[in-house]
């Protein structure tokens, strides 16, 4: 067992993080263990930089198994073996800082490379079909209603689909103005169009129950929970078949309509400064790569400057 493993998760804990973020970090040091314990058979306190370079080996093969010790084929991506190494650099941090000794420094567990793929985003009108795709492809009324108020909102508001999911009604005031809290519990304002308040308007205005959530289950009224709420996958999975039914060859997500977004309002000129806050980015250089994303912008940039046109 990796010595104050306990102490480290509770300090997270108290730090405010989401419960989640507390699983995860758990999960990712259980892998480690279970690597020192299975593979490397050393001890905690033996291990070196050969162990951490073994461990970043055993992450990118197929040989790994999950922190329940099952074997699986999948394998991880270089964001989500870059996310376990985090953790387990984190930890060594926090023996350090309660003054323990740690065997490697946390310098020693160096990222992966991450690849860059070209940023790509549908194209504006395809964007828009998609949008309104809900209330074309389904046929229950209060569905096609819902989903089409949901892919509104993100687009009009550039949020993630996690805020999305748990808005409730009284966090939008008359002028479409939504508070909201977002990643890393950073709190923001985001700003729904006419377009988006008319949609949200229209679907809350046919259901008849009490229930906070902005977004709920067909069925969640009859669940006798108050709980109920829209599920990240049931969304994704609806993109998914409204593109593949629209003949949509770009890969478009719930991320994608936020990437456009992003990218729709460089194109007409917004200034990035604004672009980060609307996106709650704690980082400028996070939110310019949206911004460089947008090819046709570049493209009409060299049309429009290049001195020999």
């Amino acid at each position: 067992m990796l010595q104050f493993k306990e102490d480290f998760l509770l300090s997270i804990k108290t730090d405010n993080y989401s419960p989640e973020t507390v699983y995860n970090y758990e999960r990712d040091l259980t892998v480690f263990e279970n690597f020192l314990e299975s593979d490397a058979q050393i001890p905690f306190e033996q291990i070196t930089k050969r162990t951490i370079e073994l461990y970043k080996a055993y992450l990118t093969s197929r040989d790994r198994k999950t922190a329940h010790d099952q074997k699986t084929l999948q394998q991880l991506s270089a964001g989500s073996i870059n996310r376990t190494l985090s953790s387990l650099r984190r930890y060594l941090k926090y023996l350090i800082q309660i003054d323990q000794e740690v065997p490697v420094a946390p310098e020693a567990v160096r990222l992966l490379k991450m690849p860059r793929p070209h940023a790509r985003v549908a194209e504006f009108d395809a964007l828009v079909k998609l949008i309104e795709s809900p209330l074309t492809f389904e046929k229950n009324k209060e569905v096609a209603l819902r989903n089409h108020a949901m892919l509104e909102t993100l687009f009009a508001t550039g949020m993630r689909i996690s805020e999305l999911i748990s808005l409730n009604r009284n966090q939008i005031d008359s002028t479409g103005r939504i508070f909201i809290r977002g990643k890393g519990k950073k709190e923001r304002f985001v700003y729904l169009t006419d377009r988006a308040k008319k949609c949200i308007d229209e679907y809350t205005n046919q259901r008849t129950d009490t229930y906070p959530a902005l977004f709920l289950p067909y069925r969640g009224r009859n669940s006798g929970t108050t709980k109920a709420r829209v599920s990240p996958n049931y969304l994704q999975m609806k993109i998914k078949q409204y593109r593949e039914r629209l003949g949509i060859n770009v890969p478009t997500s719930a991320h994608s309509l936020r990437h456009g977004f992003a990218t729709y309002l460089a194109e007409q000129g917004a200034n990035p400064a604004a672009i980060q806050i609307l996106l709650g980015h704690e980082s400028l250089q996070t939110t310019t790569r949206y911004v460089h994303a947008s090819d046709k912008y570049a493209e009409k940039t060299h049309k429009d400057f290049h001195p020999l046109k």
